[in-house]
């Protein structure tokens, strides 16, 4: 089944932010004295480019060893990297940019390739040599950051898309027919469930009714289905968010 939800009501956007970087920092701390590098998964969207913001800010920024930080990404659109709908532009943006992290130990997404099955397999390829992991086995990153769609959608792991079983690939491509750029390439449930630590960064009013169903009602949307098998799973949402929940109060 996997791990169970942590999940943490915070009293507004501001503080999940700070919340959501103070994490990165925990963990990436804990993984550079355990293995000597930390491995980092962004998502993209509004939640947690609030957190990169933070993070490439005092004391955050200090307080992270960017030189010893490697960086993925959860997914990508079928854009380059400078298109205005582009994760990576989004991070790089946001985060990257501001930050002394090295420039090789970026590994993007290159879904502007237009085979996108074959850029799929490519980016699973970067992932092995990365993790020094032999073919077809999973990459365990540190920590994954995800965002959350209000149809239940977490990377692009849509409802009812076939990618949704996919049980084996770390990397798949994936068609999003109600997306507004379709053509993505994501990573699949295995390799998110197989990371030492996720954390959903999710807030807003209209986030609401979607975040009672993956917890509590609807146990086959994507999102629901992202439980770590040997590690931890935290759900970082603001008291918007978190509105329907039972549970405690906001931090």
């Amino acid at each position: 089944m996997g791990a169970a939800p942590n999940v943490i009501v915070l009293a507004d956007p501001d503080a999940l932010a700070e919340t959501a970087a103070q994490l990165v920092a925990d963990v990436a701390a804990e993984a550079v004295d355990a293995r000597g590098r930390f491995s980092l998964v962004l998502a993209g969207g509004a939640t947690p480019r609030a957190t990169y913001a933070r993070l490439a800010q005092p004391p955050f920024r200090d307080r992270v060893a960017w030189e010893r930080t490697w960086i993925f990404f959860g997914d990508e659109r079928a854009v380059p990297p400078e298109h205005p709908e582009s994760n990576y532009r989004m991070a790089f943006e946001a985060l990257l940019a501001r930050v002394p992290v090295p420039p090789a130990q970026v590994f993007r997404i290159r879904a502007e390739a237009e085979d996108t099955d074959a850029a799929a397999a490519e980016y699973a390829r970067t992932l092995g040599e990365a993790f020094g992991t032999r073919r077809g086995a999973l990459p365990r990153f540190d920590l994954v950051l995800l965002g959350l769609g209000v149809d239940g959608h977490t990377a692009s792991l849509f409802p009812g898309s076939p990618v949704v079983r996919e049980v084996f690939r770390a990397v798949a491509a994936v068609h999003a027919a109600a997306a507004v750029i379709p053509e993505r390439i994501t990573l699949t449930l295995p390799a998110l469930n197989a990371a030492a630590r996720v954390a959903f960064l999710v807030a807003g009013p209209e986030k609401a009714k979607v975040v009672r169903a993956v917890l509590g009602e609807q146990a086959s949307l994507p999102a629901a289905l992202v439980r770590p098998e040997d590690g931890a799973l935290v759900w970082l949402l603001d008291r918007a968010a978190a509105a329907l929940l039972p549970g405690p109060e906001a931090r």
